[in-house]
């Protein structure tokens, strides 16, 4: 696919993803990008940050972007006509304190990227609001629990582990006064 002015953020990030993997680079879609995704596009996210989980050189990197239009200035990735830059912050993986993170396929075009899940998405917008009361994470979290089926029982064990069962709870009220036939039990 060709990125251009009138690609959107889950274009931009399934594109690089897919294109990634097609090389042999294992790179895992985090952050609002995810959300993006998760939430059919109605959370725009400025850019897609990846995490690679295979080794790879700055300059097998800095050639596979390229081929796709990006070039990188210092940390991120700019691509001319689109609005949109990619970053691949350092890992490990991890949500919260939680390491164990295991990657999803987003089939795309006639290939696959890699990605957090809805629910892996929905803790780390949470992961955010616990730690720094980032009230927009909090509304993220709402979002893609809204647009997506997530493991609420999962989520709330990791709150617990996190030390933030009151943060959870703020989060299930939310969540119950947007969308008030969500289970707060288990999932939806």
């Amino acid at each position: 696919m060709k990125l251009g002015p009138d690609s959107t953020i889950v274009e931009v990030a399934l594109t690089v993803g897919t294109a990634l993997r097609a090389r042999g680079i294992q790179a895992v879609l985090t952050g609002g990008a995810c959300v993006s995704v998760y939430t059919d596009g109605s959370y725009m996210s400025k850019d897609a940050d990846f995490i690679i989980q295979s080794r790879v050189t700055q300059e097998t990197l800095d050639y596979a972007m390229g081929e796709l239009g990006f070039a990188r200035d210092q940390d991120r990735y700019l691509h001319d006509a689109c609005p949109f830059y990619v970053e691949f912050p350092p890992g490990p993986l991890s949500i919260g304190g939680d390491t164990d993170i295991m990657a999803i396929e987003l089939p795309f075009r006639g290939g696959t990227a890699l990605a957090i899940s809805a629910t892996d998405s929905c803790r780390d917008r949470l992961a955010a609001f616990y730690h720094w009361r980032d009230i927009q994470s909090l509304q993220l979290a709402v979002a893609v629990a809204r647009h997506q089926q997530v493991d609420f029982r999962l989520i709330k064990k990791w709150s617990i582990a996190e030390g933030c069962l009151k943060g959870y709870e703020e989060f299930r009220r939310e969540l119950a006064r947007t969308l008030p036939d969500a289970d707060p039990g288990g999932r939806r």
